[in-house]
């Protein structure tokens, strides 16, 4: 186990040339909450707009930067996103609770979105013309200006780089602000590429509420990427109104697993588990309700507690940790309530797993993975997004019957359906509601960044990754010449 004493936090400040703060605040880590994670600045309104004009600034020479010097910036930013998961990814489990695995392939992820962006950049950049005896026509990609990004605290690191990528690609400028429960490690690494770009062209500015919300409503901010909850999304949009600015917003989900009766249980459990519990359940696609055949119930069930009666929780450097502990005491609370409510309720609710060290139990975020059966799809358990190690299960009755329950949902994100017909899976895949359908995966193993990623109704505007990805940072400018 880590020697916990042995540990320095680091004071980190805002990232913007000038930027210097006399507030600081510790944040603690949620495995060890008698332990400084990290000591961050707190920023102010006036820090967003001194960020904003230094991007606003670099944005006159950036845009007109060859598209090949970009997209080799993009590829060393890559180098160093890959080399540095090494010594921040640790710092990254303390501040946000996930185990190193986790963290680890945040950095990998994010490496992985920067090269792929950088791929297709000048082939996506190039103009459509159009030649004819009546005109000449030429459509160019032109950037939107100053992006103010802002990103939550499950995954930052590839959170943050699919909205860094494709902005700066396309010859934008960013101003990002991290979540306060998650900014050291991901803002150190950000400084690391800052070096390696133009001043001005990457900035961070820490803090809460006052910086969103002079980030979003900034006019000099022509288009904003977040990613983060249904709820905060729509002040995003109020603020953001008065100046009607570009978004792309990638929110919650309460994604469907829809078990078919033909499908293999083991190899379906073994596949769907860690789409449930990866990252103690806080990940917006994971998977947050399983629909399973009334024949199939029982057996199910079992297997699935079987399998989650093995997972151990603890601190996520503890290497012997199958998750760690919810990230804040917000989200701990809700998921106890949500829990409790389960308990006074006829469904049925298994509390699983193992504690890994019983004497810090409370010195953490930490809960127990469970299992709950005979929940009715109308149950609060079953329509919300539980964003814990908390899974509900569902029998059903009918192919309609299950496909009605997986689109009763005001939300749309992510979805799957698990069977060993291929052509069944996908016929039924094209009536699912969601911004992604799955067949016989449910977790990260099932991104490739060649998909367009993003939600319908509830679950965000706009798409990220790759081409589609890069469309959201650009206008069209149609020029014609009538000859």
């Amino acid at each position: 186990m880590t020697n916990f004493d042995s540990f320095t936090p680091p004071t980190v400040e805002h990232l913007y040339q000038g930027a210097a703060s006399s507030d600081f605040r510790d944040h603690q880590d949620p495995g060890r909450l008698d332990t400084v994670a990290s000591r961050l600045a707190v920023g102010t309104a006036a820090d967003v707009d001194r960020a904003v004009q230094k991007a606003h600034q670099a944005f006159q020479h950036w845009r007109s930067v060859p598209v090949a010097e970009r997209v080799a910036a993009l590829m060393k930013a890559a180098e160093i996103v890959q080399s540095s998961g090494a010594d921040l990814a640790p710092l990254l489990v303390r501040e946000h609770g996930g185990v190193l695995w986790e963290a680890q392939t945040d950095f990998m992820l994010g490496s992985g979105v920067l090269q792929h962006t950088a791929s297709l950049a000048e082939s996506f950049l190039e103009p459509t013309t159009y030649d004819d005896e009546q005109s000449f026509i030429c459509i160019e990609k032109a950037p939107r200006g100053v992006v103010g990004a802002i990103v939550p605290w499950n995954m930052p690191v590839v959170l943050t780089m699919m909205k860094l990528a494709p902005a700066l690609a396309t010859g934008n400028t960013l101003v990002l602000k991290p979540s306060p429960f998650a900014s050291a490690a991901l803002t150190l690494l950000l400084q690391r590429l800052s070096d390696a770009l133009p001043e001005g062209v990457l900035n961070v500015v820490l803090g809460d509420t006052e910086v969103g919300e002079a980030l979003t409503s900034h006019p000099l901010v022509r288009k904003i990427g977040f990613t983060g909850g249904t709820a905060t999304a729509r002040h995003i949009m109020t603020s953001a109104s008065g100046t009607l600015k570009n978004m792309t917003l990638e929110l919650g989900g309460n994604d469907p697993a829809i078990v078919l009766d033909d499908a293999d249980l083991d190899k379906t459990l073994d596949r769907m588990l860690p789409g449930i519990f990866t990252r103690s359940g806080q990940i917006c696609f994971a998977v947050k309700r399983i629909y399973v055949p009334r024949s199939a119930y029982n057996t199910f069930v079992d297997a699935l507690c079987d399998r989650v009666s093995q997972y151990r929780v603890g601190h996520g450097l503890n290497p012997e940790a199958s998750f760690g502990p919810l990230n804040n005491k917000a989200q701990y609370d809700r998921v106890r309530q949500l829990i409790a409510a389960v308990q006074d309720s006829p469904a049925k609710v298994f509390e699983l797993g193992h504690k890994l060290d019983p004497a810090q139990w409370h010195n953490g975020y930490y809960v127990l993975p469970h299992v709950v059966r005979d929940a009715g799809h109308d149950a609060p358990i079953t329509s919300c997004e539980q964003f814990g190690p908390v899974i509900p299960v569902v029998a059903y009755d009918s192919e309609e019957q299950v496909l009605g329950w997986a689109n009763d949902s005001d939300y749309g994100l992510g979805s799957s359906i698990w069977t060993q017909d291929a052509e069944r899976g996908l016929a039924l895949a094209r009536r699912i509601e969601a911004g992604s359908t799955f067949i016989n995966s449910h977790s990260f193993e099932s991104l490739d960044l060649r998909m367009p990623f993003g939600g319908v109704k509830q679950s965000g505007i706009g798409r990220e990754f790759g081409a589609a990805g890069m469309a959201e940072y650009v206008e069209e400018h149609a020029i014609r010449h009538l000859k």
